[in-house]
């Protein structure tokens, strides 16, 4: 069942269209993260939904009710900002019975479900504490109770995790996950880290210059990106143009097997790195090892060609080679996409 449609949502600030006709559903329960490079719209698309931008075309609906001229705080949206936007003259209690507080919720009330949300968030007892006494991640769980308080229809997050360090980010948002999952939370995120989206979404959605480049599942878009803007913006930089006949592309890295039933004609690839293999220089490409980078579970190691691109390589890591080394490289079919 679908909870948010958006149909044609343009904004334009001057000539420069922010948003370009964007056509929008998310399902109830569903978690669905918005990906994208500064400007792409992605921050502006959440605040359309919430109605703190107005747009210039198309509609808004929320169960199938147009939100056109519907005031934000009537609209049924949680909205959790990236730098929490707490009150710091409140307690933490006070903070998150803000929102019951502002829809007459009783007291008595408010202090049931405050204590509620304080457990569901792993910070019991923690109403009287002030704000500033929070770590980062403690702020970041009062602001997630508050956005949760009032029972939104439909949770909207806006780098909710930007602020934060990167082992306290991948811990919180595999719990994000478990909590929306128990609760039901129909959630819309935005975020520029791919990583985090991967990990939280069902569905990602990935945005270039106001308009969807691709829309799909983790899985699907991580395995096949739609075009070479969403494998580079994925961090993918093994790509490269070449012409495709039957199952073999001729690119600048020589022959490069292609799956069965690829796009003929003059295509743009991908190879992962994990689709690099390193061989003796006599049956492969010859290229020299340019830059090492550790990533923990395995190395990165860059290969330049001589008169080609560079190629990334996903190396083991007692079988990486050292800088200056010559190598060959081969490409394995599995790891390579042709895009478009």
């Amino acid at each position: 069942m679908t909870m948010l449609s958006l149909e044609g949502a343009t904004v334009r600030f001057g000539a420069r269209a922010v948003l370009d006709g964007v056509g929008l559903d998310v399902a109830e329960h569903e978690i669905v993260c918005v990906l994208g490079p500064s400007g792409s719209g992605k921050s502006t698309l959440l605040r359309v939904v919430a109605g703190l931008q107005p747009l210039d075309a198309g509609r808004v609906l929320l169960d199938g009710r147009d939100l056109a001229g519907v005031p934000a705080h009537k609209r049924e949206v949680g909205l959790m900002f990236q730098d929490h936007q707490l009150f710091p003259q409140r307690d933490v209690g006070g903070n998150v019975g803000f929102g019951l507080r502002m829809h007459h919720v009783s007291k008595e009330q408010q202090g049931l479900r405050v204590r509620e949300l304080l457990e569901l968030v792993g910070l019991p007892g923690a109403a009287g504490r002030a704000v500033a006494a929070l770590s980062g991640g403690e702020q970041q769980r009062v602001a997630l109770a508050r956005a949760l308080a009032p029972r939104p229809r439909l949770l909207m997050l806006d780098e909710p995790l930007g602020q934060l360090d990167r082992s306290l980010r991948e811990r919180l948002v595999v719990e994000l996950r478990e909590l929306f999952g128990r609760l039901g939370t129909t959630v819309l995120a935005v975020t520029h880290d791919q990583g985090e989206a991967f990990a939280l979404a069902d569905r990602v959605i990935v945005m270039r210059d106001g308009l969807i480049a691709q829309s799909g599942t983790p899985l699907e878009v991580w395995q096949r990106p739609a075009d070479e803007f969403v494998a580079r913006f994925l961090g993918f930089d093994n790509v490269v143009e070449g012409t495709v006949s039957g199952q073999v592309a001729d690119t600048a890295w020589g022959k490069v097997p292609v799956p069965e039933g690829s796009s003929q004609g003059v295509r743009v690839l991908l190879v992962r790195p994990a689709g690099v293999r390193l061989v003796s220089v006599e049956e492969g490409l010859r290229c020299v090892v340019a830059a090492r980078t550790f990533r923990g579970t395995h190395v990165a190691v860059r290969l330049q060609p001589e008169g080609a691109p560079s190629v990334e390589a996903a190396c083991a890591l007692r079988e990486a080679p050292e800088l200056g080394e010559v190598v060959g490289v081969v490409f394995e079919v599995g790891e390579t996409v042709v895009l478009g």
